[in-house]
């Protein structure tokens, strides 16, 4: 039996992740923030799953959950799927704060997630860790600055792991959606092209997580655009993003 570890799996991707492998017949642990949430997803999924309320900030209480997890059995994958996105002004000094806990969930949580994995993964010679990044770690977006920051240094801290890893057995896949339709994109002022079912790309993810892909940007119509915006000269994207609609900031 595949056994899956899934942060953020109280909604969203890690949800929707944490349904394509139950269907599949995996057994999981599924980790966030809300029990309710947790509980009401572990009885929709088939199959026996443990479930675990923790804050992926408290790094304490994230290894106690995996070490408890690991204690049943090998684990096969490991998902750092927790993640946030706010909008943030380096203009408002009260948004250090919310800088701060952006790069706690989305960066910070992503490296103590895959902590305990590493040795036992490496004693068996086998298995496969999964950061979540974005196209927007590829440029940085105006009123994002947060966000854009921790999902580049994800995309930059899974290839240095890869790397360290690649004579062990033990792959990384980074996985970078482009806009997927989730509760973390329902609250967006701006248009979002080629939005995706998080349903279809969790299926996508999976196949690509199965077939130990290094790199992957979904959907593929974003691969091209991440692809373009990387070549644009900095004049030009900057007259291009300046114009672009921005999330909200946390109204504190």
């Amino acid at each position: 039996m595949t056994r899956v570890f899934i942060t953020g799996a109280s909604s969203g991707i890690g949800a929707a992740l944490a349904a394509v492998y139950a269907q599949r017949g995996a057994q999981l642990a599924l980790l966030g923030r809300r029990q309710d949430a947790l509980q009401a997803l572990a009885d929709s999924l088939p199959g026996e799953h443990r479930i675990y309320a923790v804050d992926v900030r408290d790094r304490a209480a994230l290894h106690a959950a995996a070490a408890d997890f690991l204690a049943a059995g090998a684990v096969d994958v490991v998902i750092a799927s927790a993640g946030i996105s706010v909008g943030t002004s380096t203009e408002y000094p009260d948004d250090f704060e919310v800088f701060e806990s952006i790069i706690a969930t989305n960066l910070n949580a992503t490296v103590s997630t895959f902590e305990p994995f590493i040795a036992p993964m490496k004693k068996r010679g086998r298995g496969c860790l999964v950061g979540i990044a974005s196209v927007a770690a590829v440029r940085g977006l105006p009123g994002a600055g947060a966000y854009s920051a921790s999902k580049a240094a994800v995309k930059s801290y899974c290839e240095s792991l890869r790397v360290e890893l690649c004579l062990s057995g033990v792959k990384v896949v980074t996985l970078a959606p482009g806009f997927i339709r989730t509760p973390m994109t329902a609250g967006n002022p701006y248009k979002m092209p080629f939005l995706m079912p998080v349903e279809r790309f969790a299926q996508q993810a999976v196949r690509a997580i199965d077939g130990g892909v290094s790199y992957i940007v979904l959907p593929w119509q974003m691969r091209w655009v991440a692809r373009l915006l990387a070549l644009v000269p900095n004049r030009l994207y900057d007259y291009l993003a300046v114009r672009r609609q921005r999330k909200p900031r946390q109204v504190r």
